[in-house]
């Protein structure tokens, strides 16, 4: 038996992956731990307080991690998330180093990039190989309470169903090691190369995820749960289910959209569940090909929306959604949040503006990189 955490219903955890780079050539810069080391000498709360706002070190050692406390609205995360980047950005600002957000690094080469030196990352790139050092990339994640270990399994049927609109919004990684990759997030498809990553399996019941569980761990799969690195997973010890759909988001305000659509989705499929009603989970080859429209075409993509083969484009379908998240954004407080949803789909996705940027400097993905690290400086509320 699985113990899941008493966690009141609907409140918000965010994770914000970011890139170091360097200032003047705006290259990935493996200086982590010199950051951090930083940091702690003048503010060691900030790398130490595991149950509020902290920073923290990732995979690699040109990444950090920025990490908010339980949060009621997603307002309140934002705050967390732009005083903690307000911190990070005094010391790199000292030590001539930018930081970013999006999917992937323009045109830095991933297998140049030094793996941070912890047991658990050296074992995971051990086994990986070369697919481990592909590893370059950022994302947003994004916690949500639930009242009930019941909910946990039907949130993350919905979240899976609804996984094209998450990605199509915060796609941010059409190019990889500078070159275009076709793509509107590269990162999504690379991400899933690695053991127990990608796309969630369909169980009805909790028990039969516990048996899941059970058999990674027994036969060396993983070590700890947590190593089960789905897209959308549940995460017992918090009492959430956490969605790790997101591409690294450039900006508060694309993280403020992001943040609140997936939060009124969880709050939807919660009120629905205590009313009996339950989602029924799209076929396995559905959601595959969504993931993969999403990743190609972003907010372009037509979709699969039902089991009855139903398509409509995504953009068209997100409005709908909007439509009927209003009610549920007022009761929790976050209808300015969602609001920068449609600004998304009015400006353009991330994905697309970066291209816009490189077309507009001759190709030249420098500017895309001082592009999203402007992003990433504009305030929010």
């Amino acid at each position: 038996m699985i113990p899941f955490a008493e966690s009141a219903q609907s409140t918000i955890g965010l994770e914000w992956e970011v890139a170091l780079v360097d200032r003047q050539t705006g290259e990935l810069t493996s200086r982590a731990q010199e950051v951090l080391k930083r940091l702690e000498d003048e503010n060691p709360a900030l790398l130490n307080d595991s149950d509020g706002a902290h920073i923290t070190g990732e995979f690699l050692d040109n990444t950090v991690e920025l990490v908010t406390g339980v949060s009621s609205t997603v307002g309140e995360g934002l705050d967390q998330l732009q005083q903690t980047a307000a911190e990070l950005r005094a010391v790199t600002d000292s030590l001539d180093i930018d930081f970013f957000s999006a999917g992937t690094h323009p045109f830095s080469k991933s297998l140049d990039q030094p793996v941070a030196d912890k047991e658990r990352y050296q074992k995971m790139l051990d086994r990986t190989q070369y697919w481990g050092r592909q590893m370059v990339i950022y994302g947003v994640h994004v916690h949500t309470g639930l009242d009930s270990r019941d909910k946990a399994l039907p949130v993350l049927d919905a979240l899976t169903n609804y996984y094209p609109h998450l990605l199509a919004l915060s796609a941010s990684s059409p190019f990889w090691e500078g070159t275009d990759s076709g793509y509107a997030s590269q990162r999504a498809l690379l991400f899933q190369q690695l053991p127990t990553s990608g796309l969630p399996f369909n169980f009805e019941t909790w028990e039969a995820y516990e048996d899941y569980l059970n058999d990674m761990l027994t036969t060396g799969v993983i070590d700890d749960p947590s190593e089960n690195r789905w897209d959308i997973r549940p995460v017992p010890h918090y009492g959430t289910v956490e969605m790790r759909i997101c591409d690294g988001l450039p900006s508060p305000a694309d993280i403020a959209a992001i943040a609140a659509f997936n939060q009124c989705l969880v709050e939807s499929v919660s009120r629905e569940f205590e009313e009996g009603i339950r989602p029924e989970a799209l076929k396995p080859w559905h959601v595959q090909e969504n993931k993969w429209r999403a990743a190609r075409y972003g907010l372009d993509g037509i979709i699969i929306q039902n089991n009855a083969n139903d398509e409509l484009l995504v953009t068209e379908d997100i409005e709908r959604l909007l439509n009927k998240f209003e009610p549920i954004a007022a009761d929790l407080d976050c209808s300015k949040e969602l609001a920068q949803v449609e600004r998304i789909m009015a400006e353009g996705g991330s994905y697309q503006k970066q291209r816009r940027v490189a077309a507009e400097n001759d190709g030249d993905l420098r500017a895309v990189v001082r592009h999203l690290v402007e992003e990433g400086k504009k305030p929010w509320g």
